[in-house]
């Protein structure tokens, strides 16, 4: 009977494949909230201070639920629990195109944000599973399909709801009964994993941390510090860089979305080599390079002309996007028996203070302008000297 958490051997390629492709999936439908404000302020004719309650509503359930329901599922394991969390999303998104007033928007976004807090601790948990020991390139091929489905999220709005009206972000309800059909060979794949090796409380138990308790607590709040550095940075470009080319450069608003498509592509194949490149040097090392690394370019670019600021904010991208998965992995090693707590953590901050940065970022750029923003965040990658206190975890411990 196996008992490992993380077995040695071939990673389930076909499972994270159908992972990846599914939290594309999930991370598009999440990303459709922020993208249909507009329509929802036009249509109910809402303040600026109620889309921020919709906004806090959506980053509750969201964000802090995250650890809560990635504990649950440590101590009782659901199969189907993928399912589970995309069919929040599915009546989520189906009322959010039809409800006519705030309470109903506040309920459809919420179950939108449940929907994402069951989804990512458990997806993470099951890319683990299915690593074969290859547990960042693992993460990685997850990862990467959030990127693309984030990215993809906006432009459908603009290309299919938009010219149409708000009721049409019902269809995206279509989505989710397409992710939750993908997803079946990945629960069929847990449901096997847990009979097989009998992955309850008990049996995860004998999976013993590889540090002292107050080593790894100490450890997780230094990796929980650089997630906090890297998405107050990361909020600033997903959310103004294209606002900062207009006004600094006075570039088009078409050249400043193809410049933001670049960042992007930067991220995508961030995200892709962190991982890998954490089981072949170790995941210090790679977070070390990834937080710390990012400081010379950002650091740079807020005095640099056009051509210079997109080659920058591509090499921005690139080293920073690798960190998240090194960190969480990382962090996952620490805990080899909390895999859905860990996951639900660090995924519930990264979302949390991205949305608080953004909101925070924006008050700053009305208030000081939005260069003013760039020179100030450009210094948040300097906190990855903190990486120095990280214990030296080996990539096959």
């Amino acid at each position: 009977m196996k008992e490992q958490v993380y077995e040695k051997g071939k990673p389930a390629f076909g499972v994270l494949f159908m992972l990846s492709v599914a939290h594309s999936l999930n991370d598009m439908m999440q990303s459709v909230i922020m993208a249909s404000y507009p329509l929802i302020k036009e249509e109910l004719g809402l303040t600026f201070a109620q889309i921020g309650l919709i906004t806090l509503a959506y980053q509750i359930a969201a964000s802090v639920f995250q650890p809560i329901v990635g504990l649950v599922f440590d101590h009782f394991p659901l199969s189907r629990s993928l399912q589970l969390g995309m069919s929040f999303t599915l009546v989520g998104l189906v009322l959010l195109g039809w409800v006519s007033s705030l309470d109903g928007v506040l309920v459809s976004v919420f179950l939108v944000g449940i929907g994402s807090s069951v989804f990512h601790p458990e997806a993470s948990r099951i890319t683990s599973l299915a690593s074969g020991g290859k547990r960042g390139l693992a993460q990685s091929i997850f990862q990467v399909g959030g990127n693309f489905g984030t990215a993809v999220g906006p432009l459908l709005i603009a290309l299919l709801v938009v010219p149409c009206g708000r009721n049409h972000l019902s269809f995206f309800g279509l989505v989710a009964v397409v992710g939750i059909i993908v997803m079946i060979p990945a629960c069929r794949w847990l449901k096997d994993y847990l009979k097989e090796s009998k992955i309850k409380l008990k049996s995860e138990s004998r999976v013993t941390r590889p540090l002292s308790l107050g080593v790894t607590v100490w450890s997780i709040g230094i990796l929980l510090l650089l997630i906090f550095s890297k998405y107050i940075y990361m909020a600033s470009l997903s959310s103004y860089y294209t606002f900062y080319l207009i006004e600094k450069f006075g570039v088009s608003v078409q050249s400043s979305q193809l410049c933001l498509c670049v960042f992007l592509v930067a991220l995508a194949i961030g995200t892709l080599l962190g991982g890998p490149l954490g089981d072949r040097f170790g995941r210090k090392y790679v977070i070390w390079f990834s937080i710390l690394g990012t400081a010379p370019f950002s650091l740079l670019m807020p005095y640099v002309g056009f051509g210079w600021t997109v080659v920058l904010s591509f090499c921005i991208g690139l080293v920073l996007s690798s960190a998240f998965p090194a960190i969480l992995v990382y962090a996952q090693e620490l805990l080899p028996y909390r895999l859905g707590l860990i996951s639900g953590l660090f995924f519930g901050l990264a979302f949390g203070v991205a949305g608080m940065s953004s909101a925070i970022l924006g008050e700053m750029a009305d208030v000081r302008g939005i260069e003013t923003v760039y020179r100030a965040v450009a210094y948040m990658p300097l906190i990855g000297m903190v990486t120095w206190f990280l214990p030296d975890l080996k990539k096959n411990e």
